[in-house]
This record gives C-alpha cells, structure tokens and sequence, in this order.
C-alpha cells in the first residue's frame, strides 16, 4: 500500500504581511519510495492501455482507424483514473474531500508571492508568459514513432477529419480526454498531489524531480519525452514557487483549448 501519511516539518506562509487566513495547511510528506509508488500507479496503468489495451480494443473495432479511436477510447480511462487514484491518496491523507481541505492540500489556491506572502494579484501575470514559454516547448521535435499513434497527427488528418465531422460522441470523447488531461488528470497528480509532497524526498530541487517524472510518465507518449521534459520545468518550477498547483493548470489547459477548438470545427465542417 502507499502510505503517504508521513508527518514532517511544513513551511508555511509566512512572511511580513501575509494575513493569518493565508498560512498554509501543513501538508505530510513522501519518502522517494512514496513518490516513486504513486509515480508508477499513474505511469503503469497508462502504459498497458496504450501498448496493450488499446490493440485489444482495436481489435474490437475493426473498420478503419481502429486502433486511432482505441487509443483516444483508453488514453481517457488512463486520465479518469488518475483523477480518482488522486482522490483516493487525499482521503487517505485527510480522512475527508472537504472542498476548504482539499483546495488547500491540492495547492489549488491562487499564486502566492515567494516575497510578501500575498496571493493573487499580479501573481497571476507569470501565466501569459509560461503560455509563450510552453509554445516554444511545442516546437521541440519528438523522436521517431509510429505516426499512427500520433493523436495530434490523427486528428489533423483526412482519417480525423472523416472521423470528427458530425459525430458529437467523438467530440464529447476528446472533451473528457482533454479535460482529465489538463485540470483533472495530469496537472492535479503531478503539480496538486505530488509536489507539495517531495521536498523531504528531493529538497530544493523538488521541482526538477517533478518534471523528470512527469516527462518519464509518458511511457504512453514515449516520442514526446523531450517536449514533455520542457513542459514539465514550465508547469513544475511556477507551481513550486507560487505554491499553486493552478499556475500548472492554467498553462497546460492552453492545449486543451486549443485541440478543443480545431475538434469542434472539424464537427461543424
């Protein structure tokens, strides 16, 4: 079992003008074995659904482009479980999913200033340049694969295309896959449950590990490790410095919109 109840000494919020409602909840935290188990409950599972489970529902499919619509079928229950084994390890933690608890042990509070201690504000000016940031980790090239499990070069396709136009179902698909992939999924595992948790494990460079294991997840997206390398520091550094797991969130839904936007004119066409 993964134990993350591990009492430890917690920083809180507060420097000179930080108001008494600002001081952070104190937050246990993992030992690498910890970090490494919940790592590998995420990693594991996604793993098997893209290189074994997907093929298998393929299989089931049939027709053309199965195994495109299998992957976009089991990437999303990959997601939707990272959603719930995150709920699961916080009630273990906490004994509740009060919204007041887990807003605070899950960082998704506003940005606080590393300086002053107060949130909000002008904290949030750091989003619209991590967004021109992760536009450049985009251009990264990714290292040689099969490109029919590419999604972003499915999609693009004439194969997504004749797939997308008119089906709301596929639309409605990508939707949840997108969502559990930026808000739900990824970005409040990694940046709202595992990083307030690794500085006993990894000290100051906490937010390094962090991104080394949200690049080494992708076992799924393998090709992509180099990108994914550099979005992690893009997510992972504000997130720590901020102590918002919302500064992530923010950034990584940016794509999210984006797919959504050229999936819904690809319905509409």
């Amino acid at each position: 079992m993964i134990d993350v109840r591990i009492p430890v000494e917690t920083k809180t919020a507060t420097a000179p003008g930080a108001a008494a409602s600002q001081i952070e909840t104190p937050i246990p935290q993992l030992p690498r074995r910890g970090v490494f188990a919940i790592w590998a409950a995420a990693a594991v599972p996604m793993g098997a659904l893209a290189w074994v489970g997907a093929p298998m529902l393929a299989g089931v499919f049939g027709g053309s482009n199965a195994l495109p619509r299998a992957l976009l079928v089991t990437i999303t229950v990959g997601l939707v479980w990272q959603f719930v084994l995150t709920l699961i390890l916080v009630y273990r933690e906490q004994r509740t999913l009060r919204w007041s608890v887990v807003r605070e042990v899950l960082w998704l509070r506003a940005p606080r200033s590393p300086k002053t201690g107060r949130r909000g504000g002008r904290m949030w000016l750091a989003v619209p340049l991590l967004l021109i940031a992760i536009s450049g980790a985009q251009l990264v090239p990714s290292l040689p694969h099969p490109a029919i499990r590419d999604a972003g070069a499915f999609l693009t396709s004439p194969a997504g295309h004749a797939l997308l136009h008119g089906s709301w179902g596929w639309f409605a698909l990508i939707a949840i896959l997108a969502i559990f992939n930026t808000v739900l999924g990824e970005e409040l595992l990694f940046r709202g449950l595992l990083l307030p948790r690794m500085n006993r494990a990894f000290g100051r460079r906490d937010w390094l590990a962090n991104a080394i294991l949200f690049a080494a997840y992708h076992i799924h997206a393998w090709w992509a490790t180099p990108s994914n390398l550099l979005a992690g520091l893009i997510f992972a550094y504000p997130s720590k410095r901020y102590r918002s797991s919302l500064i992530g969130i923010a950034v990584h839904s940016a794509q999210t919109v984006f797919i959504l936007a050229i999936a819904l004119a690809l319905v509409l066409k």
